[in-house]
């Protein structure tokens, strides 16, 4: 049973969100997609985050990473060796894309393949001139020569 929500409310009182509605419509969509190979997602620090990906039987060749506009895409294309002596075939080696849409300002910064788990490191960096910053508040005087407001003549008023 598939549940349908309506955001028109939430679009009626918020402005440069719709990425993020997007995203909540996709959540509901069915997945066509498998989930193999099997991933970790895991928060390793504030601004700091792991995807562990288990590729047993994948070499750093036959693995591709894309990042490209707050999407990241792990493919695996496997060369299928020749079916000749085997009496039973259980390890998966068959193609794979995982896709993961990323935060902004979340970027990649190292992967790894080793034991067969594939570790790409992601961190956010917020630009300098995107973090809070306090304002002081000061009184705001003239500038010379500039009358502040026009002053009404109460002989004219009359």
């Amino acid at each position: 049973m598939a549940t349908s929500y309506d955001y028109a409310p939430l679009f009626r009182s918020s402005v440069g969100f719709d990425r993020i509605f997007n995203l909540l419509e996709n959540a509901h969509r069915g997945r066509t997609i498998s989930d193999w190979p099997p991933y970790d997602i895991v928060k390793t620090g504030d601004d700091s985050y792991r995807i562990s990906i288990a590729v047993a039987g994948f070499t750093s060749e036959e693995l591709e990473i894309t990042f490209q506009s707050n999407l990241l895409t792990v493919t695996g294309k496997k060369q299928e060796p020749a079916l000749d002596g085997y009496l039973h075939r259980g390890i998966a080696g068959r193609p794979f894309e995982h896709r993961f849409e990323l935060a902004d300002h979340v970027k990649v910064h190292a992967a790894d393949l080793s034991n067969g788990l594939l570790k790409i490191e992601l961190v956010r960096e917020v630009p300098e001139e995107m973090k809070p910053r306090k304002i002081t508040i000061q009184s705001l005087t003239p500038a010379p020569g500039v009358d502040a407001a026009p002053q009404i003549d109460e002989r004219k008023a009359g």
